[in-house]
């Protein structure tokens, strides 16, 4: 929890609240530590717990969560709820709310109403009493990132599909020993959500075997919490300490409710139970052997070999030309969106749970191919243009890169890499038709909110040509083959109804015709010959070879290899420069063709 007061004044305040806890609160603990301690801090802190019932806690807030009320330190000092989900630590809040009247149960978007955020979410124990309505560990909280944090566990993101107003962040965990979804606090309040959990499990040790366990919890008393919850909470614990603002809400709550959080008024004895958490101070190794491949005319594949650290690597952050592209956990990435026929510089830097980096990789360059060229780039959407950010469901309309496109039943508020279009019972399609044909179609999807993992339908100019799956983890899947010239309209329809679907960076190939054999238009005849080529010169046979104004040379990867313009205004001769042995293709704006170096 962040500070307003200095130092001195702190210290004085932090003193006149100790003196608060009631004398002999806490007899019987002097010696104990462990499982014991936990267990007598349990008969503590039950003895004297009245529960007021889940409504009781519209009450209770009047005076445990009002900034600058009943005796609790401010923040802005003006007296509205003291939210954690929406408490901006180094600046004006984005959005307030006032006791009674702004508090809700249903929302449309952040700062619409504020309810009550059980920090162990009531699932896990059949929303039954006391625990639905134990003031100590419900806060007030803004409805909508309220209802993003659902029921995941708490613990470090690493790449984040949802971003409140204050930072507060959602998506997968790079918590050592979990990989699922957590939902991430502002540094400000973590060291709070820790001591809010930990108070949890003594107070209800005894029925800890009977919850379920949420990824969360453990199945027994001690030490009631799974090992990489527990770990990654001592760490929060100890990094955000017990501040003078969190006393106060102790002391509230206690006149409120009869009992006290023993880990507010004693931090120390967190250590005396779970142990002192190692201070990880050991830098992961460097990621070695960085490797550019696979390009495109707007992408660039990476890969490396892992590092390693003393605890575990939580990610691997991209740079591109010296800045921050992502941030990805596995040890491969594609990094898009770049320009054709441009050379970019890449390094990679390895994070562990802790903060520390490693040192920089090997910088390894790649370089996009031209744009335009057969089979290359032929068109991409990263939605950066959709509508402003909205959580209804409904018809977007926008234009990008000349194409326009409509998306139905969808939201815009979602992120994948940056901002993303979410279809719940609709489709995506370009309204306006996009030129070049198409080869092969890229796109990144995730599953939000609930649901299950299914697939997408792909229609191009009203066929179907494949299926994209998609699930909650964020996923790049291409269609390859789908082999259409001409204008297409491309649909993406999500056949799976109550299934909210985001999709971003797609992406499409021109359709080539650098498959085939030989292949002219306009009825004309084309042929080259030697083939093999010899002595480095190739000869095109054909009629109005001096109309052609353009010939490309490719290797059969589709990189390019020379591009020639007006090739036969003088005669009817390509020299090939000296080009190694193997297979190419001639294209021009007339015909394509297969020729082998000799």
């Amino acid at each position: 929890m962040k500070r307003t007061l200095f130092s001195l004044l702190m210290s004085f305040a932090f003193t006149s609240v100790f003196a608060q806890i009631p004398t002999g609160y806490y007899d019987g603990t002097a010696g104990l530590s462990g499982a014991a301690l936990k267990t007598k801090l349990k008969q503590i802190i039950t003895n004297g717990h009245v529960d007021h019932g889940y409504g009781g806690l519209w009450t209770g807030y009047q005076t445990t969560d009002r900034d600058n009320i009943s005796g609790i330190p401010g923040l802005e000092n003006d007296g509205t709820i003291l939210d954690i989900y929406s408490e901006n630590p180094t600046g004006t809040d984005p959005y307030t709310y006032n006791y009674s009247v702004n508090q809700c149960g249903s929302y449309n978007a952040e700062g619409s109403c504020y309810n009550r955020e059980h920090i162990v979410p009531q699932s896990l124990f059949n929303s039954a009493s006391p625990m639905v309505s134990d003031i100590n560990f419900i806060r007030p909280t803004d409805g909508k990132v309220n209802g993003m944090r659902s029921n995941y566990p708490f613990g470090v993101v690493g790449n984040a599909t949802y971003t409140s107003l204050n930072g507060s962040k959602l998506g997968n965990s790079v918590s050592p020993g979990y990989s699922g979804i957590v939902f991430e606090p502002v540094n400000a309040f973590k060291g709070d959500v820790a001591r809010m959990i930990l108070y949890f499990v003594t107070r209800y040790e005894s029925q800890l075997s009977g919850f379920e366990t949420g990824n969360i919890l453990g199945g027994s008393a001690f030490p009631g919490l799974q090992t990489w919850e527990l770990n990654q909470l001592l760490a929060w614990h100890a990094a955000d300490p017990v501040s003078q603002t969190e006393i106060a809400r102790n002391n509230a709550s206690y006149a409120y409710q009869g009992n006290r959080n023993p880990y507010i008024d004693h931090p120390e004895y967190v250590n005396q139970i779970w142990g002192t958490p190692v201070v990880d101070t050991q830098a992961p190794t460097a990621p070695t052997n960085l490797a550019t491949n696979n390009p495109t005319a707007n992408s660039i594949s990476l890969s490396w070999t892992a590092s390693t650290d003393n605890i575990g690597v939580t990610g691997y952050e991209i740079y591109k030309d010296g800045n921050l592209y992502t941030t990805v956990t596995s040890t491969t990435a594609t990094a898009s969106g770049l320009n054709p026929s441009t050379t970019y510089n890449f390094y990679i830097i390895a994070k562990d749970a802790a903060g520390n980096s490693s040192t920089a990789s090997n910088t390894a360059s790649g370089t996009t191919l031209a744009g335009g060229q057969p089979g290359g780039s032929c068109g991409t959407e990263d939605f950066s243009g959709i509508p402003a950010s909205a959580t209804n469901y409904t018809t977007r309309t926008w234009t990008s890169n000349n194409i326009s496109w409509t998306a139905t039943d969808a939201r815009t508020d979602q992120t994948i890499n940056g901002k993303a279009i979410t279809i719940q019972n609709g489709y995506l399609t370009n309204t306006s038709a996009a030129a070049g044909g198409i080869q092969s179609l890229t796109v990144t999807t995730q599953l939000k909110f609930s649901g299950s993992a299914n697939s997408l339908n792909v229609e191009i100019n009203g066929t179907q040509v494949g299926t994209i799956p998609y699930s909650s983890t964020v996923g790049t899947f291409t269609i390859n083959n789908i082999n259409v010239a001409g204008n297409v309209t491309i649909k993406i329809t999500n056949p799976v109804s109550g299934n909210r679907v985001a999709i971003d960076d797609l992406s499409w190939t021109c359709y080539s015709t650098l498959g085939t054999t030989e292949t002219s238009k306009n009825n004309t005849n084309f042929s080259i010959y030697p083939n093999p080529v010899k002595n480095n010169e190739l000869f095109v046979r054909g009629e109005n070879l001096n109309k052609i104004s353009k010939a490309q040379i490719f290797d059969l990867s589709g990189k390019l290899i020379e591009t020639i313009e007006n090739p036969f205004r003088n005669s009817n001769k390509i020299n090939l420069k000296g080009l190694s042995k193997g297979n190419y293709i001639l294209a021009t704006d007339s015909f394509s063709a297969k020729f082998i170096v000799d």
